[in-house]
């Protein structure tokens, strides 16, 4: 139950630290983040659970990594699915909390609120109208490098003690690259969080690419590291 409670915080610091600053910063009048902000505040919120819980659980907050270190060997089958409730919940938390303070602005439309909620999306749903295929492509193959970065980092032989930055790092990278593309999603508990708690018609509709390219990616990455590595389960 520990570990269940440490994925559900994570996940909670992911959403709520990634999206708050998408929702609340990116686009405040003149001192606004930017998408370099939004980048870095997904990274960080990685870097500092995985260093907070990351002995408890194993830092997750992510069923597509769940799925991917079980396929790498690295996490028992009969965890999974715990652990992807615990992350979904988690992420629907804190998206909760962040509806509740992002509609509490003076003035602030809601209708409008909820198609700008740190959605993932592709076509009209994209920040940059990027089509269905660059969207599956891209998120495959970015929660692919993300599951390599992780099983790799988290190595015996990797030095210790230095897997968060790391991990930290690559998701800042994987948001600089693909933000334009879909929102970056490579986590479907942060996809379905958002998506649920704005109740976005067309969130809810794309939602099953956020599902499906991250747990793709996740197993592809995982079988690659294993491939490089056979003596790294």
């Amino acid at each position: 139950m520990k570990a269940y409670g440490a994925e559900f915080f994570g996940t909670f610091w992911l959403v709520f630290g990634g999206c708050g600053s998408a929702v609340l910063a990116a686009g405040f009048p003149q001192f606004g983040i930017a998408f370099a902000g939004v980048a870095l505040a997904f990274g960080l919120t990685v870097l500092t659970m995985a260093y907070a819980v990351g002995h408890i659980s194993g830092g997750h907050f992510n069923p597509a990594i769940s799925i991917g270190l079980c396929v790498g060997g690295r996490f028992p089958a009969s965890q999974v699915i715990p652990y992807i409730v615990s992350q979904v919940l988690g992420g629907i938390a804190a998206a909760t909390v962040l509806w509740v303070i992002a509609s509490g602005k003076t003035g602030v439309d809601v209708t409008n609120l909820s198609h700008h909620f740190a959605l993932n999306g592709y076509g009209e749903g994209s920040p940059d109208h990027y089509s269905m295929i660059s969207a599956l492509i891209i998120e495959i193959v970015l929660t692919a490098f993300f599951l390599i970065v992780i099983m790799g980092s988290t190595s015996k032989r990797a030095p210790a003690g230095f897997a968060p930055i790391a991990i930290g790092l690559a998701l800042t990278l994987i948001h600089l690259i693909s933000i334009p593309v879909t929102n970056t999603s490579v986590n479907p508990a942060r996809s379905t969080a958002v998506a649920v708690v704005s109740m976005d018609p067309l969130a809810l509709q794309q939602l099953w690419l956020f599902w499906v390219a991250p747990i793709i990616g996740g197993v592809l990455g995982a079988s690659i590291y294993r491939f490089l590595d056979k003596n790294d389960a």
